[in-house]
């Protein structure tokens, strides 16, 4: 869900406010959310959860791609902490996704036109090439 989507949403809801005022309503509160968050305050919203700031230290990192060495800065970055009733409410009808099977999202009946998946044999993956690679340059 998007900004804009959540506004429709609340706007759908209350049949009494303008479009323009609930927009206006969610800005100020996402506003005083960052600003608290900035001023290194903690946001708790009951049974919804908390956001609060944590503080990454300065520290050497490396470029992926050269592999050469970097220095980050220090930071601060976001964290949100789920409440208990959000966990609960996401968790109520949750069951696990290997109970469900692989049907679960298909309609019943349907047949799929695709080719059946066929696994590879043991070793054939990327990491075992790489290691016949190894292998051949250290023989020779």
């Amino acid at each position: 869900m998007i900004k804009s989507e959540l506004v429709q949403k609340i706007a759908g809801h209350s049949q009494h406010l303008y479009h323009r005022d609930v927009e206006r309503i969610v800005n100020v509160i996402l506003d005083e959310i960052i600003e608290a968050l900035s001023r290194g305050d903690r946001v708790e919203l009951r049974g919804f959860g908390a956001f609060t700031v944590k503080h990454r230290a300065p520290r050497q990192g490396r470029n992926p791609r050269t592999g050469e060495t970097v220095e980050v800065d220090e930071k601060f970055v976001p964290f949100f902490k789920s409440g208990k009733e959000l966990r609960e409410r996401l968790n109520r009808d949750a069951t696990p996704r290997a109970a469900r099977g692989k049907s679960a999202g298909k309609s019943a009946g349907k047949k799929s036109s695709a080719k059946p998946r066929t696994r590879k044999p043991a070793g054939a993956g990327r990491a075992a090439a790489s290691a016949k690679g190894r292998a051949r340059k250290t023989d020779a």
